[in-house]
């Protein structure tokens, strides 16, 4: 049977458990987890390779796209996640509707499903958090709402956390791709580069230990990534809107900004395998997420070019 491949599309709308799907299929984190609602910003791909086995058609390599969930944007921040969304529909072979079963159908579902009407890309619901809900049955009616909005390949019960259900989820995923050659090698799981990696790994404990409106108004970049064989040293800032949110983020003492560095630091050190030396400062810049110059430096994608351009003038 020939090898398969293509790009999968995981929507739906925040906290149905995008990301935590992306993981478990790729078996590695590559994108942050929160309890936050809007905790993805970015296009996150992992690379899935799926051997042949026995007993199955064919093995093959999918190419997961993680994106920011579904919701309508109130700022220039929103807008570009939304648009990171669209562009994550455009081109691809598969597109997986995630739904958190214990949610009801509310507006972020049908805005998302209107995305996907557009896209008119072939799609499976995929029914999250199955292991939270006790009868079975109660499903049927959420079932039946769904296929009356789009009409779904597939309808797959799962359970991201627990990993249930996702070796039949692989299996569908494959035999709904076409023919074609792997687009990266075996040895690579994901595009990002290790630097955007370390910098929302920095952002992710600023979520898990910051409460109310603080997580949203903070945002992490790299601000220098020298990487050695034993030792890598890494500086971060960590951007706020006020003055009083920096205030929290450092903390009595420096007290919560040293719980940020030092729980980040080892998660990077677990990514990396190396020693890491992190550095982080808190700096004030107000109404960023409203600042399209400052919105779009912080797409990794544009980073990199513009670190290949200036490199590139060091070098004439």
């Amino acid at each position: 049977m020939p090898f398969r491949s293509g790009f999968v599309c995981i929507l739906g709308r925040p906290n149905a458990g995008k990301s935590t799907l992306l993981n478990a299929l790729v078996g590695e984190k590559l994108a942050i987890i929160s309890p936050k609602p809007q905790t993805t910003r970015n296009r996150i791909q992992g690379v899935v390779h799926v051997p042949n086995r026995k007993g199955k058609n064919t093995g093959g390599q999918i190419v997961l796209i993680d994106t920011p969930g579904v919701h309508k944007p109130d700022s220039t921040l929103g807008r570009k996640m939304m648009v990171e969304v669209r562009e994550a529909l455009e081109g691809c072979d598969l597109v997986l509707v995630i739904m958190d079963v214990t949610q009801k159908l509310d507006p972020r579902d049908l805005y998302a499903l209107d995305l996907l009407k557009h896209s008119k890309t072939k799609a499976f619901l995929i029914l999250n958090k199955v292991d939270l809900i006790r009868e079975k049955a109660k499903l049927l009616p959420l079932i039946e709402q769904y296929r009356k909005l789009y009409k779904f390949s597939e309808v797959i019960p799962i359970s991201a956390l627990k990993r249930t259900g996702l070796e039949a989820l692989l299996d569908l995923i494959i035999a709904a791709l076409p023919a074609g050659p792997a687009y990266f090698p075996e040895d690579q799981v994901t595009d990002q580069p290790a630097r955007f990696m370390a910098a929302e790994i920095v952002r992710e404990q600023v979520l898990l230990n910051t409460q109310e409106e603080l997580p949203y108004a903070t945002t992490v970049i790299v601000d220098g990534y020298e990487e050695g064989a034993r030792l890598t040293r890494i500086a971060a800032t960590i951007y706020c809107e006020r003055e009083g949110q920096k205030g929290i983020l450092v903390g009595k003492g420096g007290l919560m900004l040293k719980k940020i560095g030092t729980a980040a630091r080892y998660q990077i050190e677990r990514m990396l395998g190396t020693k890491v030396f992190l550095e982080l400062f808190v700096k004030v810049e107000a109404r960023w997420r409203d600042s399209r110059r400052f919105v779009d430096e912080l797409d990794w994608r544009r980073q990199l070019e513009l670190r290949m351009q200036d490199q590139g003038r060091k070098t004439v």
